[in-house]
């Protein structure tokens, strides 16, 4: 399982905690990044919706930058991305919701 998320964010400190005991590898994307292919397939997977429109980053932007494509706006500004995503056996998942918890097997 992969998982890409911000250390300092509170969803993402509740879904590692209720994934204690996994074999989870965490990507801190504001301390990592992402890959150009993590990127790619979080694009593709969930499209528009991989941004979070109420994060103080998005406020931030000029509305030309806001224009701007989702994969540039991700390169630029990892924090903008919906977090968490995982991978787990293929599958990506977005946000720590109670159908993602069901889909993980910790709800």
């Amino acid at each position: 399982m992969r998982f890409f998320g911000l250390k300092t964010c509170d969803t993402c400190r509740k879904a590692l905690k209720m994934l204690d005991g996994r074999a989870v590898e965490v990507i801190d994307v504001r301390a990592d990044g992402l890959s150009d292919a993590d990127r790619a397939a979080i694009v593709a997977a969930f499209g528009e919706a991989a941004i979070n429109k109420r994060s103080t980053t998005w406020r931030a932007l000029s509305e030309a930058e806001r224009a701007r494509d989702v994969a540039a706006l991700l390169e630029e500004h990892p924090t903008l991305m919906k977090r968490p995503v995982i991978l787990h056996e293929g599958v990506w998942y977005q946000g720590w919701t109670p159908e993602t918890q069901r889909a993980l097997g910790v709800s």
